[in-house]
């Protein structure tokens, strides 16, 4: 079992930057792949960005390359996306997932993910 907490939204202006951290616990967390997916109102939850268990690789959709960027401390248990240059389309909840095998490719599909936060929101004002 794998427990994961997330912190770290809020509301900032367009333009502005957060870091969202993604807390875990339990066994084996070192060998997660961990994403992070985002769900505004009336949309379904889609794929912002993942990376490998060691950090080898990461993936991120088209809209926020450039902007965030994904990076975990194993040593900490955590996982961070540090979002830049919000802009009022990022506006969402966020949601931190992990899962014990996954590849680059099939990281960005919610399904393969067996281990889920609660979310926080992140709300960006224009």
């Amino acid at each position: 079992q794998v427990q994961l907490v997330e912190s770290g939204g809020g509301l900032v202006q367009a333009g502005g930057s957060l870091r969202l951290s993604c807390a875990a616990s339990g066994r084996t967390y070192s060998r997660y792949t961990m994403a992070w997916f985002r769900q505004a109102p009336g949309k379904e939850r889609e794929f912002v960005a993942a990376i490998s268990w060691s950090g080898g690789w990461t993936y991120y959709t088209e809209s926020v390359k450039g902007r965030f960027t994904i990076s975990r401390d194993s040593a900490k248990n955590t996982v961070y996306l540090q979002m830049n240059s919000l802009k009022p389309e990022d506006t969402a909840v966020y949601y931190c997932a992990a899962s014990a095998s996954i590849s680059y490719s099939d990281s960005p599909k919610p399904h393969n993910y067996g281990y889920w936060g609660q979310g926080t929101q992140v709300t960006v004002s224009s």
